[in-house]
C-alpha cells in the first residue's frame, strides 16, 4: 500500500509538471533574443554603413563638379571661385578638399582622404595621364602618371579630352562591431568633363594645364 501510495504520488507530480506552462515564455525568449539582438544590430549597422558610403560618393562628385567648373584663364590675379572659368589656386583648391567634409556630416573625417586629379586622355584609348593632383592627405597622383578609364571614356571619337577625376577613401569602423567588425576601407569616385574652360579645355592648378 504505501509502495502504491508513493508511485502515484510520483506520477501525479510528474503529471502536473508534464502540463505545467509557466515559464516557457521566458525561455524562448532566451533562445531567441540572441536572433533578435543580432538582427536589429546587423540591421542598423549595415544602414549606417550604406549611408556613409551614399555620402562618400557624394563627395567625391562634389570637389570633381567644383573643380571641373573652373578653368585656365589668368584673372588678372583673381582665381577660381564659383564656376568663373578662373584656374584653380592653393586656397581655392583647399577649399575644393574641404567641401568634402562638409557634405560627409555628421560622420568623422579624420581619416578620410580626398584626392582631385586632371586627367587627359586620347578618345579611343583606355589609359589617361595625370596632369596635376591634389590631396588633402599627401600630395596625391603623381603626376604623368597612368590611370585606367572606364568603358564608357574608352569608346569616345578620337581627339584629345580632359576630366576632372574626384575620388573618396573613408576607413568605415562600425559603432558596435557587434556583426560587422573591423575597418572597411570605402572607395568612391566621380569623373566630370571641365565646363568653363577655353581651349585646349583644360583647368590649370599649380601652373600645370595641358
Amino acid at each position: 500500500m504505501r509502495q502504491s501510495a508513493a508511485s502515484s504520488i510520483i506520477f501525479g507530480c510528474l503529471n502536473r509538471f508534464r502540463r505545467d506552462r509557466g515559464g516557457v515564455s521566458a525561455v524562448e525568449f532566451a533562445l531567441i533574443l540572441p536572433f533578435m539582438l543580432a538582427l536589429y544590430l546587423g540591421s542598423s549597422e549595415l544602414g549606417d554603413g550604406m549611408s556613409v558610403q551614399f555620402k562618400a560618393t557624394l563627395a567625391a562628385r562634389t570637389v570633381a563638379d567644383l573643380a571641373s567648373q573652373c578653368g585656365n584663364s589668368p584673372g588678372n590675379g583673381q582665381y577660381c571661385d564659383v564656376a568663373n572659368g578662373l584656374a584653380i589656386d592653393t586656397t581655392s583648391m583647399n577649399q575644393i578638399l574641404g567641401a568634402a567634409s562638409t557634405v560627409m556630416t555628421p560622420y568623422s573625417t579624420n581619416n578620410m582622404t580626398v584626392t582631385v586629379s586632371e586627367l587627359k586622355f586620347t578618345g579611343g584609348n583606355s589609359t589617361a595621364t595625370v596632369i596635376w593632383s591634389a590631396s588633402n592627405s599627401g600630395s596625391g597622383r603623381a603626376q604623368n602618371s597612368s590611370y585606367t578609364l572606364p568603358i564608357a571614356f574608352q569608346s569616345l571619337p578620337s581627339g584629345t579630352y580632359y576630366v576632372i577625376l574626384g575620388e573618396v577613401t573613408y576607413p568605415y569602423t562600425p559603432p558596435t562591431g557587434y556583426v560587422i567588425t573591423g575597418t572597411i576601407n570605402m572607395y568612391e569616385n566621380a569623373l566630370f568633363f571641365p565646363r568653363n574652360s577655353n581651349p585646349p579645355g583644360c583647368v590649370q592648378y599649380g601652373n600645370l594645364c595641358a
